[in-house]
């Protein structure tokens, strides 16, 4: 996993990051449920004519994001990096469309990212309106992914970004005596 810093600040009190948990939260009521979580893609598309087109592709965003995340789940489980680059694909587009918490920068950044050979698949993290991407990239494309991201990144947006490999850990943990 590489995080890939865009060189873009967000500032989430100007942002419209507060607007979206509005959004959500208006969904949620129209459809009688205490979080989005509870809402199949079934239900939210047999019920979107109760809401305005915007607190519905939110909504969308939202359930969509939560299946997802079971998938990602089940195809890290069985080691299928492909469904998960898959899902991280549907995901920025996703925040890009239906949430619209991406910029040109993370736009770019990602796009850059999944035009490499090396990746298996790229999104934005975070709360969006700035900020970094995420890419899975196979083990050994990493010096040549960081090294091609970066510098198209930098051609492209004339911004020079900051790229972390990162490996996966456990975790913290308490060990008792």
């Amino acid at each position: 996993m590489i995080v890939l810093d865009t060189a873009t600040r967000r500032e989430l009190s100007s942002s419209a990051y507060n607007e979206r948990r509005a959004e959500c939260d208006a969904a949620a009521r129209a459809l009688g449920v205490a979080t989005l979580r509870d809402v199949s893609l079934d239900r939210l598309e047999a019920e979107a004519s109760r809401l305005s087109p915007i607190v519905a592709r939110r909504a969308r965003h939202v359930v969509t994001e939560n299946a997802r995340t079971l998938a990602v789940a089940e195809a890290l489980a069985v080691n299928d990096l492909e469904r998960v680059g898959a899902a991280m694909r549907e995901s920025q587009a996703s925040l890009r469309a239906d949430f619209e918490v991406s910029t040109p920068a993370l736009d770019a950044m990602v796009a850059i990212a999944a035009r490499d050979a090396g990746c298996v698949g790229a999104r934005m993290t975070g709360a969006g309106f700035g900020g970094c991407a995420v890419a899975l990239v196979r083990r050994d494309a990493v010096a040549s992914f960081t090294r091609n991201v970066a510098t198209a990144y930098e051609l492209e947006t004339h911004r020079t970004p900051a790229l972390y490999v990162c490996d996966a850990a456990d975790g913290a943990s308490c060990a008792r005596a």
